[in-house]
């Protein structure tokens, strides 16, 4: 399970313990996902060069003292979603380089009396908890410093003892899944001084008379703060907003997929004083259950002027209004992706004076269906440089538009145009119409850089002359099947094509062109769609000067005529070879074994009809009906006799008349002779009691010779019925 590069993956194999064997040339063990219990001290101890062991996902819940003496040069352990019920020092004691210790989801309740970690002073990020975790004691991360990462699940801690994280000076980013305000509050007040970026996840922010715990919160030095599904209702959030407008040093708050209970109308007046840091706000998937009730936000629209990013992606608005967006003067980016704004709600939101200093809008995935009313909403952002309208559903554009002088950057991908118009604005410097319906393209885009035409129904390339400073296109997933010398040398400043997934007829003359073009850095054609060329033009950043084209793609007509003729000789080869061999013969009683192997090798007593099944041929049938028949029938007492002619089920097939006739019958009456040995039916009936009869080794098949018949004229394949006609008696007539 080892690459070149020694990395070894293990994982997913049923594993109940590490593998014997390891060397030193291992780097990387990847052990997830199996079934081991327990970690020997001898397991690891000549992986002496490992940098990362992986163990997440088993059921280990024990390890020796000195299992990971050896790794001295580890640098990322991962213990995560196991069974371990304590944490031990020792552990650890020789991991000097380790930087990545991952400890989630096992079964301990604390970390013990003292600091696991002492020894590990290179650690970078640091993962702990589970659902059992419940305590936290002083003294448990003495040793641990600096900390790029600490994510710590304690959604069940009942009890922190104060001073326990003061030791770790500076943590870049500190997750916290918790409950408890209390627990909460006392952390925070550990790390006001220590935390840049504070993420909370899974608290309810929903008593107001808890919320005075949080206050510590407003001296905190963090840069950001992110709450993820935490609950937030109409009367906690005016003291939250507090709160966070207090805080020294905070830039950034993020808020993801959270729930409001409430319409917006606090309770209390917001009496916060304006952050002269926070600049940058996030929403994302916030539920608000009545939405369509919620309030025009003017308690906050105060404490909102000198922002300069908000993103509210994926919450239902469907308005903006118009004073709001008045108080946004540092606006600079504006994300409203994926929420209900409308043609009308629109024009309201970027009312005069809204958002004027907005550079950056996104506005995909919403209810916009009227091109020119959108543009017209728009056209009075005097620094608006890039929008993105993406995903809505525009369909027919107007001939004018007037667009925002600035605007360099378009999206209108996936927005059901099946034909572009001068609306769109000549000063755009990048253009994606993806993922729409157009058939072809020409519009004049003088100073145009970048083109994205992927998925549409273009057959030709768009022409040269109208976009003279394209330097990078894209028309993969269109039809276009060839393009000329000419077209494609008209694009004097082309540094990248993407071609790829249209109907190119690959040929040496089409690529002969393209190959010598050595201005042009990148090229992917990836020609055909089935498979991949013998060359590196499938490949971004491809080198032209190496392509060489596979007799494949230059002789596709012979080579693919050449591969028929050959299909169609192995075919007859084999028609010819399993005639002579008897093939089919053999399939078909393969097949009539298979049926019979299903039944029991003796048919019961009570379903034993005949004496004897006679086979014979139809050629001889004057003899067995005239003389044996009735010599044998009317013996005393009478032997009862199965014949194909009169007791065969009418409508049956032949093959299943014949394994019931024999199964039914003490024994089988064979009258051989050349013709029956000739004989199709016959064959049959010696066939399959060679696998019925012979193979039980009994008695039941009596021959009978109605005239000289050599044992080399029966076929070769009857081996045992050639053995018994030379070893036991048979029956000769007259």
């Amino acid at each position: 399970s080892c690459d070149g590069t020694q990395l070894c993956n293990c994982s997913s194999m049923g594993l109940d313990f590490i593998p014997s064997g390891l060397t030193g040339k291992i780097t990387v063990l990847n052990l997830a996902y199996n079934r081991i219990k327990h970690i020997r001290s001898q397991d690891l101890q000549q992986a002496v060069n490992l940098r990362a062991l992986l163990l997440q996902a088993n059921v280990i819940s024990s390890i020796d003292r000195d299992s990971f003496r050896s790794l001295g040069k580890l640098e990322l352990l991962d213990l995560s979603n196991n069974s371990l019920a304590h944490l031990s020092p020792a552990w650890f004691g020789h991991l000097f380089s380790l930087q990545h210790l991952h400890l989630q989801g096992n079964s301990y309740r604390d970390l013990g009396e003292s600091s696991p970690f002492s020894s590990l002073r290179n650690l970078s990020s640091l993962h702990l908890g589970n659902p059992q975790f419940s305590t936290i004691r002083q003294g448990n991360f003495e040793g641990v410093e600096l900390l790029d990462e600490l994510w710590i699940d304690g959604g069940n801690l009942s009890q922190y003892e104060p001073g326990s994280l003061k030791s770790v000076t500076k943590i870049h980013h500190m997750i916290i899944t918790i409950r408890s305000l209390n627990i909460f509050s006392a952390i925070v007040r550990d790390l006001l001084h220590s935390v840049a970026w504070l993420e909370v996840r899974k608290i309810a922010f929903s008593i107001p008379a808890e919320m005075q715990l949080l206050r510590v919160m407003s001296s905190s030095f963090a840069e950001k703060v992110s709450l993820k599904q935490t609950l937030l209702t109409d009367a906690t959030v005016p003291e939250m907003v507090s709160i966070l407008e207090d805080m020294p040093k905070l830039v950034e708050v993020e808020m993801i997929d959270c729930r409001l209970v409430g319409t917006g109308r606090w309770e209390i007046h917001i009496k916060a004083n304006q952050s002269r840091t926070l600049r940058v706000l996030t929403i994302e998937k916030l539920s608000i259950e009545q939405f369509y009730l919620f309030t025009d936000l003017q308690a906050v629209q105060g404490l909102l002027s000198l922002l300069t990013k908000i993103t509210v992606e994926n919450t239902k608005v469907f308005l903006v209004p118009c004073s709001l967006s008045q108080r946004l003067v540092s606006l600079e980016y504006l994300d409203l992706s994926a929420n209900l704004l409308g043609d009308q709600s629109l024009e309201h939101s970027a009312c005069r004076g809204g958002w004027p200093s907005l550079q950056t809008l996104n506005l995909s995935q919403n209810s916009l269906s009227d091109l020119e009313m959108t543009v017209k909403s728009l056209s009075h952002l005097r620094n608006l440089i890039l929008l993105d309208i993406s995903q809505n559903n525009f369909g027919e554009i107007p001939d004018v538009c007037e667009w925002p002088k600035t605007l360099k950057y378009l999206n209108l991908s996936s927005t059901q145009i099946g034909k572009l118009t001068t609306c769109i604005p000549p000063t755009l410097e990048v253009l994606d119409v993806s993922a729409n319906r157009l058939k072809e393209f020409g519009l004049q885009l003088p100073f145009l850089k970048e083109l994205y035409l992927a998925k549409n129904q273009l057959k030709a390339l768009p022409g040269a002359a109208s976009i003279p400073d394209l330097v990078a296109m894209s028309i993969r997933r269109n039809k276009v099947n060839s393009f000329s010398r000419e077209e494609f040398e008209s694009f004097k400043k082309m540094e990248l094509l993407d071609a790829r997934d249209n109907n190119f007829i690959c040929s040496c003359e089409f690529l002969s062109f393209i190959q010598h073009q050595a201005r042009i850095a990148q090229v992917l054609v990836g020609w055909p769609d089935k498979y991949v060329c013998d060359s590196p033009l499938a490949v971004r950043g491809a080198q032209l000067g190496a392509v060489h084209l596979s007799l494949m793609e230059c002789h596709r007509f012979l080579v693919v005529s050449l591969i028929c003729v050959l299909v169609f000789l192995v075919i007859l080869i084999l028609v010819a070879v399993g005639y002579k061999y008897h093939a089919v013969w053999y399939l078909r009683m393969t097949w009539a074994w298979l049926r019979a192997k299903r039944k029991p090798k003796r048919a019961p007593l009570k379903d034993i009809c005949y004496d004897a099944f006679v086979s014979y041929s139809e050629n001889d049938s004057d003899w067995v009906e005239n003389i044996m028949v009735r010599e044998l029938e009317q013996a005393c007492p009478p032997f009862r006799l199965c014949l194909h002619k009169r007791d065969f089920v009418p409508g049956k097939w032949i093959v299943d008349n014949i394994i019931d006739s024999i199964e039914k019958s003490h024994k089988t009456l064979f009258v051989l002779s050349e013709h029956f040995v000739q004989s199709e039916w016959c064959k049959y009936e010696l066939d399959f009691s060679h696998f019925r009869l012979f193979d039980e080794n009994n008695d039941a098949a009596i021959l009978v010779l109605l005239e000289p018949i050599q044992s080399k004229a029966i076929p070769k394949r009857f081996c045992k019925l050639r053995k018994i006609m030379n070893t036991k008696t048979y029956l000769e007539w007259p």
